[in-house]
């Protein structure tokens, strides 16, 4: 295996349909998946409030949606049961080192990048890593909204350091 594909979780509802930011993501994993032969794809995503209320977590709705665009099974490794993006890095960690590869590339939504990158450079020091975006095309609204939560949310990260990581 040359490398991992980390699609980061989004909201499903409550019958496990995904939204369109979660498509747009993998979509957007799927396109580096095809360019990048040689990579494996990892999902994250578990159960939370905000994001998935079902029985079942949010990454196996990625997964089957995934293999339904053509993935094989075997390409896919296994899920990653985060409730946000802190924990889609921390609980992702032991899965790459135990595959043992370098490059990762890490797949989410443009106005969530910011703070991606913030906590994969922190938790991944040792790995290369790559970011892909995957494009919002939500109102200018919700955009805004989006674009104001991830500031307050990467602000209390710089200034408290990432909860649960070491020095961090």
């Amino acid at each position: 295996m040359d490398g991992i594909i980390i699609i980061l979780g989004s909201p499903n509802d409550d019958q496990g349909n995904l939204s369109e930011m979660a498509t747009g993501r993998l979509a957007q994993g799927l396109a580096e998946f095809r360019r990048h032969k040689g990579y494996k794809i990892l999902c994250t995503g578990g159960f939370g409030e905000h994001f998935n209320t079902t029985d079942k977590p949010h990454a196996l709705y990625a997964i089957r949606h995934l293999i339904r665009e053509g993935v094989p099974e075997s390409d896919i490794l296994e899920i990653v049961k985060s409730r946000n993006t802190v924990e889609d890095a921390l609980l992702s960690k032991p899965i790459i080192a135990k595959h043992g590869v370098r490059s990762l590339i890490v797949v989410s939504s443009d106005f969530h990048m910011k703070r991606v990158k913030h906590i994969f450079k922190k938790v991944f020091t040792s790995r290369d890593l790559a970011f892909s975006s995957a494009k919002a095309s939500f109102s200018k609204e919700r955009i805004r909204a989006l674009r104001n939560h991830e500031k307050r949310e990467l602000d209390s990260l710089k200034k408290n350091g990432i909860p649960g990581l070491r020095d961090g």
